[in-house]
């Protein structure tokens, strides 16, 4: 059974403002990253996947439950961790976790035992007992984590989860997604328009644009290999003026085609000895490489190549991700 399915999505908030549009996908569980600039229409999605939003048109499923119908339901096994700060800041975030326990079906007991086995997952066991409007806002991200958590999941929907970190901050609330996703067995979306953190966590992606699916598919496919090498020079250690620029000069007299891109060159791999004559030249030259690999896509570039035509007019794909 798909995690999510939808069919021909679309809500409308008015004739002229249009947020989904003939949204059209299915994804099996894992760590999917639901990606797309801000306005893409990411935060209608999951309002219309948790029941708050019935769409305009068209069909949706999670965990084969219709959420318009069967709304409670849904909410019963999903969790949700949202973008805004809505803490209440004079409880303390076992109360607090505790109390939305409880409103999740748990008994008093039951409720309280998981909070506290929840905040130590998270990291926040040392100071689950203090007022929430006292934590750092890494911490409240955590409280907000715990309570999407406390009833046991299948599936947690998080709603740009670094949002307000600092890089550390980020880098620990994303190794404790994977973990979560990894080592519990939940399913989780995640929701950002910051492409490059999804990517490192993520086993799918679905790609919004404006309202559409740009889109769905496995991380592994989104990023596969091209026929194409990176070289980047060392910074620091060549004195000349612009090391990358001579190297550039040398491989273009040699017959390779050569394209700058900000510090590295990109070589394409038309001919068997490519990798050879760019080391030789390099140590001719005695310019020191801090990279020479093989270029993979970007997820950035699917949205970088948009263009603001229909799905079927793009050649999008929408089958299922695996």
């Amino acid at each position: 059974m798909a995690l999510i399915e939808t069919q021909s999505l679309t809500l409308r908030y008015s004739p002229q403002v249009t947020a989904l549009s003939e949204l059209t996908v299915s994804v099996e569980p894992g760590i999917i990253g639901l990606v797309g600039a801000n306005g893409a229409g990411k935060s209608t999605f999951i309002k219309i996947l948790l029941g708050f939003l019935p769409p305009t048109t068209g069909r949706v499923a999670v965990l084969g439950l219709d959420p318009v119908a069967q709304g409670t339901l849904v909410r019963g096994r999903v969790g949700y961790m949202p973008e805004n700060d809505c803490l209440p800041p004079d409880v303390s975030a076992a109360e607090l976790v505790t109390h939305l326990g409880r409103i999740s079906g748990l008994p008093r007991t039951a409720a309280r035992e998981r909070a506290s086995e929840t905040l130590r997952h998270v990291g926040l066991y040392e100071e689950r007992y203090r007022a929430v409007g006292g934590y750092s806002t890494g911490m409240k991200q955590r409280v907000k984590l715990a309570q999407a958590m406390v009833h046991d999941p299948d599936l947690l929907l998080l709603d740009e989860p670094t949002n307000g970190l600092d890089p550390a901050g980020r880098d620990a609330m994303l190794e404790l997604i994977h973990r979560i996703g990894t080592e519990f067995g939940i399913s989780i979306v995640v929701c950002s328009h910051l492409l490059g953190e999804v990517e490192r966590i993520c086993t799918s992606l679905v790609a919004i644009d404006g309202g559409r699916l740009l889109r769905a598919a496995s991380v592994s496919a989104m990023t596969n290999e091209r026929r194409e090498l990176a070289i980047e020079v060392a910074e620091g250690v060549d004195d000349r003026p612009d090391p990358t620029g001579i190297l550039a000069e040398r491989l273009t007299a040699e017959g390779l085609a050569v394209r700058r891109e900000a510090r590295a060159l990109l070589v394409p791999l038309e001919r068997d000895d490519v990798f050879d004559r760019i080391l030789a030249a390099a140590a001719d030259l005695t310019i020191p490489l801090h990279r020479l690999e093989q270029r993979r896509h970007r997820v950035a570039e699917l949205f970088e190549s948009a263009q603001p035509q229909t799905i079927a007019e793009r050649g999008v794909s929408s089958a299922p991700v695996r």
